[in-house]
């Protein structure tokens, strides 16, 4: 009879132990302090009862994310097909990890139902949710998952945007046809060449933006043909079109638009910068240094110097009459070294009494940089100087004070009881607090802070434009290192014409380390052209310049952007570089793009570490740069890494992603490299390495 009873009463123990806890969970479940409910849920659900799931149902609702998650991860579990729709819900809650638990959670129910919910919300959500519903779709046995949620996240694009195309109102239908562009497919080049002729402009640019993304050349003939409206937008739109079809054949129209000197001349010049070198685009790009706007011209010519400079005998031409000289010289200017046989030619016109004519010529002899030339300009400095140091002699003959004196200077301490006045007012004891603040951040970030200059002088009576043939000929003295150039300069570096102390200071990147040296203190001034000005001229100068300019970078603030891109305009920086512009990387912004784009065009490989770091903030505006960066490095370690963001909802990162492990060809992440072959974006599709799509249908109106 014991031997009966002593079960019994263990299994009673054990039943009002089990009722216990259970009590207890249902209490907690109700608990204030999320994480106990939370706890409660996962508890609840390992008990696996049937009749809990209206507990988990109404867990689903709770105002705390981890009391979701929870909850979605015990509705699956259940593997109710009632839970789906609930689920679905929880598949767009705001909060990413809910999404994801969601997301396991339908592929456990595993019903066709569930796996709708999953492919369809792949192109609504954020990339770890997008990975999370792959691996959901696999684990419930889905051939070919990442490929089926592309697919069909590629149809509701193509379906969506064609809809607003044909049935939207104007600004849908402007939307949808830069949008359709952008699937680079042929039913959409199609839909978009009729609508290039279309009544209401904007229409018809956002079609021709929209041909532009799409890259069939099809396109080059009829876009070419817009470059002749008056529209602005219009011409706008086909000429940056023209520039992403890369097709050499549209280079002579536009030529004639980048010669005719308007707003889109830049542009124009600018997309013939970027094709291929074909005879059309030498031609194009030598005509520009003739006849374009200065600016254009220069870099027109400057393209030409590493293809072997232009033809002479055009250039000869005009510089043998006085009435067409100034475009032989700006060619000249723009052609630089690659000009020297024409140097004959030119120096006839260092000695023309016409000031313009003058002023070119010595422009160009300098870009030329032929230094036999430097005690001609030796005399025509000492001419110019003649004549401007009467003009500006100063008026007030003793020097003007550099400091307040005691009762006028803003940062003295008030008195106290002092009465209030413009000086001493609450709006200046604020202002003065703010100056001081900024300085506090600025020493905290190692950056120096330059106050403004202090003028010399109350005014130049002498008009800046009658200031320029000397300021050109203090630069061509520095470049071409002329007898005693250096002391020269060295006393126009601080002088009171913006534009003398430009060009004296351009003169000086030529002069060795001590010019280089004032130039890199000057960068940090305040005046942001003069920084781009010195910026470029020392990244012109190789190494020691470009060191100049990285040394300079922990010193400064958002001027980093004018060093940046200084850089970025020449070749790539030395390798002692990397750490500085690590530096920069690891502060962000739009400075840290610029920098992971260099680290990349170095190859430094000691930045792989600080790269990937940088990937970690899902907020970055330099995201696409650095994933190309570590591309252009090409470390396989970083694949794995690189690879998560070939699920990134935006096109531009999973394009760049895909193209960064093409390049490190490490054969990891072939599955979902292959799927993104079937992209809605052409741009991401070209990345992953897939074919061009063949055309499927003749185009409308009769474009070939």
């Amino acid at each position: 009879m014991r031997i009966r009873v002593r079960p019994l009463f263990l299994a009673l123990t054990l039943l009002v132990g089990c009722n216990g806890n259970r009590d207890q969970l249902l209490a907690e479940i109700q608990d204030p302090r999320p994480e106990t409910r939370a706890a409660a849920v996962k508890k609840l659900a390992a008990q696996n009862n049937a009749d809990d799931l209206v507990l988990f149902t109404r867990a689903a609702k709770d105002l705390s994310g981890i009391v979701r998650g929870e909850a979605a991860a015990a509705l699956g579990e259940s593997q109710d097909a009632r839970v789906v729709d609930l689920l679905g819900e929880l598949l767009e809650d705001p909060d990413e990890a809910v999404q994801g638990q969601a997301a396991l959670a339908l592929a456990k129910v595993k019903n066709d139902k569930a796996k709708a919910y999953l492919t369809l919300q792949y192109g609504r959500r954020g990339r770890a949710t997008r990975q999370v519903i792959v691996q959901a779709l696999k684990s419930a046995n889905v051939p070919n998952p990442m490929a089926t949620v592309v697919a069909a996240e590629s149809k509701g694009l193509w379906d969506r945007n064609l809809l607003a195309l044909t049935e939207g109102a104007l600004p849908e239908r402007v939307g949808a046809a830069e949008e359709l562009g952008k699937s680079g497919r042929p039913a959409a080049v199609n839909q978009l060449l009729p609508m290039v002729r279309d009544s209401q402009v904007i229409l018809a640019a956002a079609a021709v933006r929209g041909l532009g993304d799409a890259g069939d050349t099809r396109a080059v003939a009829p876009i070419a043909l817009l470059l002749d409206e008056s529209f602005p937008e219009l011409r706008e739109s086909a000429i940056s079109a023209l520039m992403k079809l890369q097709d050499p054949t549209a280079a002579t129209r536009l030529q004639a638009v980048a010669v005719e000197k308007s707003a889109v001349s830049p542009l124009a010049t600018d997309a013939i910068l970027t094709f291929q070198r074909t005879p059309a685009t030498d031609a194009a790009l030598c005509a520009i240094a003739l006849d374009g706007a200065r600016a254009e011209a220069l870099a027109a010519g400057r393209a030409m110097r590493s293809r072997g400079g232009c033809p002479a005998e055009p250039i000869v031409e005009r510089l043998a009459k006085p009435a067409s000289a100034a475009s032989g010289l700006q060619a000249v200017a723009g052609l630089g070294p690659s000009a020297q046989a024409l140097l004959p030619k030119v120096t006839p016109w260092l000695n023309q009494p016409d000031v313009t004519l003058r002023t070119l010529a010595v422009e160009a002899v300098t870009r030329v940089g032929d230094t036999s030339v430097a005690p001609t300009l030796q005399k025509l400095y000492e001419q110019e100087i003649a004549g401007i140091t009467a003009l500006r002699a100063d008026w007030i003959p003793q020097a003007l004070p550099l400091k307040y004196s005691p009762e006028l200077d803003p940062s003295t301490p008030r008195a106290p009881g002092a009465k209030d006045d413009n000086r001493t007012g609450k709006h200046a004891q604020l202002f003065e607090r703010l100056q001081a603040l900024n300085a506090a951040r600025a020493k905290e970030a190692g950056r120096v802070v330059v106050p403004p200059r202090v003028p010399s002088e109350l005014g130049d009576d002498v008009d800046a434009a009658k200031l320029e043939p000397l300021a050109t000929l203090l630069t061509g003295l520095g470049a071409l290192k002329a007898p005693g150039s250096l002391e020269l300069l060295k006393g126009y570096a601080n002088d009171q014409s913006p534009a003398l102390r430009a060009a004296a200071l351009v003169g000086l990147t030529h002069a060795g380390p001590e010019g280089v040296e004032i130039v890199r203190a000057a960068l940090l001034e305040p005046d942001r052209e003069l920084q781009k000005t010195l910026a470029l001229a020392l990244a012109e100068q190789g190494e020691s310049g470009q060191l100049a300019l990285v040394t300079s970078l922990p010193k400064m603030g958002s001027e980093k952007l004018v060093v940046l891109g200084a850089l970025a305009r020449v070749a790539p920086p030395p390798a002692s570089a990397s750490e500085v512009l690590q530096g920069v990387v690891k502060e962000g912004g739009a400075e840290a793009a610029v920098a992971a784009m260099l680290l990349g065009r170095m190859g430094a490989k000691d930045a792989v570490p600080t790269l990937l770091k940088a990937l970690d903030d899902s907020n970055s505006v330099a995201r696409r740069d650095v994933l190309l960066a570590l591309g252009a490095i090409g470390d396989a370690k970083s694949a794995e890494v690189v690879g998560r963001d070939l699920y990134h909802d935006l096109p531009e990162i999973r394009a760049a992603a895909a193209t960064a492990l093409r390049k490190m060809n490490s054969g990891m992440e072939a599955e979902p490299l292959e799927a993104l072959k079937g992209d809605y974006f052409r741009e991401v599709r070209v990345a992953a390495g897939a074919a061009p799509l063949k055309d499927d249908a003749p185009v409308a109106g009769g474009a070939k």
